[in-house]
């Protein structure tokens, strides 16, 4: 896979899941769907993951090293979800990405 193909996987792979999440709950209704959509923002240096209109996580160019953030444009080094090879290896339904 390329990685423009790896970063639609993931982007796609988290918007199933967090939906997947609001039927678990009983927490569908349109406004939580709408919500629950996943988007990508291209920069320099990192590639920005948001849900909904909040930022989530941010993706290193270079390395493709997934992060969490501590503000909107800012990584948060010590909060790290692998890599876009290794998107398999997590759930992405929650807050927050945990190990599989």
């Amino acid at each position: 896979m390329t990685f423009d193909e790896k970063l639609e996987y993931l982007r796609n792979k988290l918007e199933m899941q967090q939906i997947e999440r609001l039927h678990q709950q009983k927490l569908v209704c349109e406004g939580n769907l709408i919500n629950a959509k996943c988007s990508l923002s291209f920069g320099k240096k990192y590639i920005r993951l948001d849900i909904g209109t909040s930022g989530r996580y941010m993706i290193e160019n270079e390395t493709g090293a997934i992060y969490g953030i501590k503000a909107y444009g800012v990584i948060h080094r010590g909060h790290y979800y692998g890599t876009l090879e290794t998107v398999d290896s997590y759930n992405w339904g929650d807050y927050t990405a945990y190990s599989i």
